[in-house]
């Protein structure tokens, strides 16, 4: 597997918007609206209903070798025209949605930092993935994929006052290239792709 690079490649299915309720988050008994900011920039977090989901973003067509060759290059065409980017709902007071997600990396302890609002991952249409490995033959797969990453947060602060939301964001993404003559690939992505352009029956194609 290669290509396990932040904006590598993108499109998909379109990134959700969540609304969900927020409550007032203040300073513990001050009454300027600045000072209570300042105190909710102090809070903390609670996370729950995390989840991580793949998604196909670019597909290749059928690849096959009727000799043995030593390089391919894979034009990965998008499979939708989303634009996938970061978002965060219900953003307490005194922070900002770079924040939170800063805030739920740390919580994940993400060895990268999670994708922040300043980033967008979009369909391309020159994108493509080279294969040097050698001794290529036979029909093989190519794709493209972004790993999201969706939780929901309480922040408290204060005199105990809350707000809640929900972030959507991702961690990685990255392309592929396997011989349909394998096993399924380890990601479910890339079974969806085997069973997108490989032969049928393929080994690629079985379940797992």
């Amino acid at each position: 597997m290669r290509g396990f690079t932040r904006g590598t490649c993108a499109a998909g299915l379109a990134a959700l918007l969540f609304t969900v309720g927020l409550t007032a988050c203040t300073g513990g008994g001050r009454s300027g609206g600045d000072e209570g900011a300042k105190a909710c920039s102090k809070g903390t977090y609670a996370w729950s209903g995390f989840r991580r989901t793949e998604k196909l973003t670019a597909l290749a067509d059928p690849v096959s070798f009727t000799k043995k060759t030593d390089s391919y290059s894979a034009h990965l065409k998008p499979v939708a025209d989303t634009v996938y980017r970061p978002t965060v709902t219900g953003v307490p007071a005194g922070t900002s949605a770079a924040g939170v997600i800063k805030a739920l990396g740390a919580h994940l302890k993400v060895q990268e930092p999670l994708a922040d609002p300043s980033e967008t991952e979009r369909p391309e249409d020159d994108h493509y993935f080279q294969a040097d490995t050698g001794d290529l033959k036979g029909a093989y797969y190519s794709w493209g994929w972004i790993g999201l990453v969706d939780a929901d947060f309480t922040y408290t602060c204060g005199r105990g006052e809350q707000a809640r939301g929900h972030v959507r964001t991702w961690d990685r993404t990255g392309t592929g290239f396997l011989s349909c003559a394998t096993d399924p690939a380890d990601l479910a992505t890339g079974r969806i792709a085997a069973r997108e352009t490989c032969p049928d029956e393929s080994r690629a194609t079985k379940d797992t």
